[in-house]
């Protein structure tokens, strides 16, 4: 076989005249007059190869049959091309091989789609031949560049002394936030193991141990929901630290992050990265991940609402709802139509409907102005500073629909308006986040971040063991959490918290959650021991790997850097899982599919 002595891009002006043999794909193939030229592709790139019958008839023989990605290797001079064939597109433009020796090491059938950027194949198809989708320069780079930045993020990580340690992916389930994973034992029948969420309690246990920093750049498993920024596997950057508190954490991320993105990107972060509280977020942006790229703010008027006769607006006020208004400059261009498909846009996320009022040369109009007295009108326009060619938004409702329906609003004229630099890149941080909240479901408590975080008692108040302990037993939501989320162009990148580092404050968490003793010891008896034992203060975070790619790479969803994805319904459709198993195989683990034979419709 031939050997190859360089790759397709590596070959260059200097070895012109020199014997060269270089390997890969055939990418394109063109017979002019008699001599074959082929674009031979390897992941550097494209090196055009020739095959004239004066050379060598053999190898013009071969190429003659050769098509669409055959592998082949070719042996021959490097030479200069001519003037008028030279591309100065590619970097081996001024060059080509002028074969005198070639081998046929992969006939290839016809691929169901070229390989080439610029042809636009439906995502399905793609993931069904991934392997032949990331042959493609694009998929190529992503996943190249992904190499790249876990190899940045691990020579920071490990340059500072963080130690990466691995964790267990079989542990037991735990109620933490999706739904886990569940594998059942085979040696212990009718009991199930559960892939990890997150490496949440092992890292504890690391700090309790003494380790005092570590990370993991780990595999993770959620069975939830997917859109484009979620799979239901994805890669953490993990971490934890002993003895630190929120500044420590801070500061080692803005750090990591303008590192990382400096020497795989070449762009120039700024640090420290602005703070935001959850309080503050959600009344200006209505999300707590809000895209600060541009500056669309939320007005709150629900005390000037009451003051008009527009029954949507009194009906709330009176119903201690609020009403809150978006004033998008320049949108008074926007037809009926594209309000209308705003109007069903907001209702996705439980609005029942979107007031507007365009300011034009004539003044406000709308069919809710005549509801609205001047003096008020005039008093909700300065407050929400507007001006002519300006339209108002208006929302009222409850105030969980208010803030996703006009946070969500938000984000979708942001795009109609192209208010968006796809160039900058906008971290900042969310924090002061409440402890729990009440879920009407499950009829309880639960935590917002999870039910290891530390409790505050306000901003700058953390407030003494047996203060909080009072309040988890009498008013536990008015307790705060110091956690923290890492926001990134509208993204969570992840988040995290500084941990409960004292037994009796963990269970008195555990029961203001609803959690029975019996319940505590069954599902976290190892943690609560490990914390008996001399634990420290420590806290951490973790970050989606896979997000933060496809934000930085520009691509539209995760899917595009992580190498074998699954579809938004968890299938693979390369490898066709997840499958059926054979009955011997569900006999050995003692499960029958009792269920899904009862009800086909189980099966959907």
């Amino acid at each position: 076989m031939l050997k190859r002595t360089k790759l397709c891009t590596e070959v260059k002006e200097k070895d012109i005249d020199k014997t060269m043999v270089v390997c890969g794909w055939v990418h394109s193939w063109r017979d002019h007059g008699g001599v074959i030229f082929i674009d031979l592709r390897d992941y550097t790139g494209i090196i055009q190869v020739v095959f004239n019958p004066e050379i060598s008839k053999e190898c013009h023989d071969v190429a003659g049959k050769l098509r669409s990605e055959d592998v082949i290797a070719v042996k021959g001079i490097v030479s200069k091309r001519s003037d008028e064939t030279i591309n100065p597109k590619i970097p081996t433009g001024m060059i080509e091989v002028k074969v005198n020796e070639v081998e046929l090491l992969n006939k290839s059938l016809t691929p169901p789609f070229e390989i080439d950027d610029q042809v636009n194949v439906g995502e399905e198809h793609r993931l069904q031949y991934r392997y032949l989708d990331m042959r493609r320069n694009q998929i190529q780079h992503n996943i190249r560049m992904r190499h790249e930045v876990v190899k940045e993020f691990r020579n920071f990580l490990n340059d500072n002394h963080f130690l990466d340690i691995e964790t267990p992916i079989m542990n037991k389930s735990t109620p933490e936030g999706a739904r886990d994973f569940l594998v059942p034992s085979r040696v212990n029948p009718g009991k199930f193991y559960a892939l990890p969420q997150s490496p949440q309690i092992f890292k504890q246990i690391l700090m309790v141990a003494g380790f005092d920093k570590y990370y993991q750049i780990v595999r993770c498993f959620r069975d939830e929901d997917l859109r484009k920024d979620r799979q239901p596997e994805f890669t953490q950057i993990d971490m934890e630290m002993s003895f630190i508190d929120e500044e420590d954490i801070y500061g080692v991320v803005e750090e990591m992050f303008r590192t990382v993105i400096k020497k795989v990107f070449h762009k120039n972060v700024k640090t420290p990265f602005p703070r935001y509280t959850y309080r503050e977020v959600m009344d200006k942006y209505g999300l707590d991940k809000p895209d600060l790229r541009y500056a669309l703010e939320l007005t709150d008027i629900t005390d000037l609402a009451g003051k008009t006769d527009f029954m949507v607006f009194k009906e709330t006020v009176e119903k201690k709802g609020i009403v809150k208004c978006l004033n998008v400059p320049g949108g008074a261009k926007l037809s009926r139509k594209e309000i209308d498909d705003l109007t069903s846009f907001v209702s996705i996320f439980g609005a029942k409907g979107l007031a507007w009022i365009k300011i034009t040369d004539k003044g406000p109009e709308s069919v809710v102005v005549k509801f609205i007295p001047e003096p008020v009108m005039k008093e909700i326009m300065d407050r929400a500073k507007s001006r002519k060619g300006d339209v108002l938004f208006f929302m009222a409702d409850q105030p969980q629909v208010v803030y996703d329906s006009l946070g969500n609003l938000r984000n979708k004229l942001a795009e109609i308006f192209k208010l968006i630099d796809e160039d900058q890149l906008n971290f900042l941080w969310v924090h002061n986040f409440p402890l729990m909240e009440y879920d009407k479901v499950e009829n309880r408590l639960t935590a917002i971040h999870h039910p290891f975080t530390h409790p505050k008692r306000a901003l700058d108040d953390i407030g003494s063991e047996k203060d909080l302990i009072k309040t988890l037993k009498e008013n536990p939501q008015d307790l705060f959490a110091r956690s923290y989320d890492l926001v990134l162009n509208g993204i969570e990148l992840g988040g995290g918290s500084i941990r409960i580092h004292h037994r009796k404050l963990q269970e008195e968490t555990f029961s203001a959650l609803g959690l029975k003793e019996e319940q505590m010891k069954d599902q976290f008896g190892f943690l609560l021991d490990a914390l008996s034992y001399g634990a420290p203060p420590h806290g951490g975070i973790a970050f989606g790997l896979d997000r933060f790619l496809m934000l930085l790479l520009k691509q539209g969803s995760i899917r595009d850097v992580i190498p074998f994805p699954k579809t938004q319904k968890a299938v693979c459709l390369m490898s066709d899982s997840p499958s059926e198993v054979s009955e011997k195989q569900l006999k050995e683990l003692s499960i029958k599919l009792d269920i899904l034979k009862a009800d086909p419709d189980q099966r959907s």
